[in-house]
């Protein structure tokens, strides 16, 4: 919850165009609506995990960087 409150805050206060958030958990999903609602833009990194559509579309732009070793 912390995090969706700093994601809000940056963007209210406009000290953040663009937010990248490493995460696959919907519950960020609100604070992502928030900040494009704003005018942020916001990258989604998945790391290979899956994410819910809702996620996707949500992001201005979604990294599924991930490589096996």
């Amino acid at each position: 919850m912390r995090i969706g409150l700093d994601i809000a805050s940056l963007t209210l206060k406009r000290q953040a165009n663009v937010i990248v958030l490493v995460t696959a958990d919907s519950d960020f999903i609100p604070a992502m609506k928030f900040a494009r609602r704003e005018g942020a833009q916001l990258f989604l990194v998945t790391l290979g995990h899956g994410v819910k559509e809702g996620m996707r579309e949500h992001a201005d732009l979604v990294i599924d960087a991930y490589k096996e070793q």
